[in-house]
């Protein structure tokens, strides 16, 4: 077992001395999960309210009331907040005019100026904003008579609140009948893109460490390890083994890194270590295969890159697979990547377990034998063809 950790570790380091993966293992992943979740990502924006306007009783008790409902409140210029609706980081603008808090305080009408984004959500929470403030209103009006008709003011509130506590108000029920918006209903603003990114570059980082194989074959390493007391069956295992440490130290970077930067919530962390064991193992297989097939680094690169971004683009690791069609769906699972993008789905969306996620695991167990058995082949034939 000493022999193929020892293998494992070089591997290992003669991939991370490669300075220029280290900008596409630790800092790309994370620019992209992070420019996939600002422009595309839901869950910032979904229930989100942006209030502009002087500040006050009304505008305190407006939040007060929308965040009831539960939605979440922020505030800022009129600029900041039509800017935030504009970009989509908000679903709706709620502009409160100079004088509103004066009106409001006498019980007169307030007319305050909303506007929706473009987020799908948007008239719906609209619609929860109007119902807000009409309750505020209402509540006003009340206060207003009561104080006019001589009660004191805390009497007055009190009467109010017995009156609210005594009365079933309408409920608003929103349900979403698209399919495609009720699949993300609830899921972070990163959510979807790290797990995304984490196919794609555990994938192409694997498929990256392909040229340190090509560079032990040419400068004779592995040729020298095979002098030594190893057998072969050890160096099979160790250069397998070496490719999947490289797949899984891509893979739970960015799992911790999402997590901690971006709030990602991945579900079950030891299905999502799982689902992403048997994917680095493909992974692995895959690049024992090209390493040992290609005896050019750069055309092994150039491959790598070509090969992980269209199995990727094809298996919902670019665009979510809930957005192909039925078709396009079916020729996916082709891919090692839609198996492993519809598992992180179950765990993340839908807390599933070990048996939800099990087909998953079974295909992506199978591809994964399948891969390394003929990498092992080819680097045994390669060896065997250079002695």
């Amino acid at each position: 077992m000493r022999p193929v950790l020892a293998i494992v570790t070089a591997e290992l380091r003669r991939f991370l001395r490669d300075r220029s993966n280290l900008f596409f293992v630790f800092i790309f992943p994370l620019v992209l999960v992070l420019v996939i979740g600002a422009q595309f990502g839901s869950g910032a924006t979904a229930g989100k309210v942006a209030v502009a306007g002087e500040s006050g009783a009304m505008v305190a008790a407006l939040t007060t009331q929308l965040e009831s409902d539960g939605l979440v409140v922020t505030s800022g210029s009129r600029e900041d907040v039509l800017e935030q609706v504009s970009r989509g980081r908000a679903a709706v603008a709620v502009l409160v005019p100079d004088g509103a808090g004066a009106a409001f305080a006498a019980g007169r009408p307030v007319t305050l100026e909303v506007v929706p984004g473009s987020a799908s959500n948007a008239l719906a929470v609209q619609q929860r904003v109007r119902g807000a403030v009409d309750v505020l209103q209402l509540d006003q009006a009340q206060l207003a008579a009561l104080t006019g008709r001589g009660v004191a003011a805390p009497a007055a509130r009190a009467a109010v609140d017995a009156a609210r506590d005594q009365v079933t108000g309408p409920a608003t029920r929103v349900e979403n009948v698209d399919a495609l918006a009720r699949e993300f209903q609830g899921v972070g603003q990163f959510d979807v893109g790290a797990a995304s990114q984490l196919l794609l570059f555990t994938f192409l980082t694997s498929l990256a460490g392909s040229a340190t194989l090509i560079q032990a074959r040419r400068h004779g390493v592995i040729a020298r390890t095979m002098a030594a007391p190893v057998s072969s069956a050890q160096v099979l295992l160790g250069q397998a083994g070496g490719r999947l440490v490289i797949a899984l130290a891509q893979g739970i970077y960015i799992v911790v890194a999402t997590s901690v930067l971006f709030g990602v919530d991945w579900g079950n962390l030891w299905l999502t270590g799982l689902v992403l064991l048997v994917f680095g193992a493909v992974s692995a297989g895959l690049a024992m295969v090209l390493g040992s097939l290609v005896d050019n680094e750069g055309a092994a690169g150039g491959l790598g890159v070509g090969l992980g971004l269209v199995l990727a683009g094809l298996g919902g690791g670019m665009v979510p697979l809930e957005v192909f069609s039925d078709t396009l769906r079916g020729v996916a699972h082709v891919t090692p990547h839609a198996w492993a993008y519809e598992a992180f789905a179950e765990i993340q969306r839908r807390d599933g377990t070990l048996v939800d996620v099990l087909p998953q695991l079974g295909v992506l167990t199978a591809m994964a034998v399948a891969a390394l058995a003929v990498g092992a082949w080819a680097l045994r034939r390669s060896l065997a063809r250079a002695m």
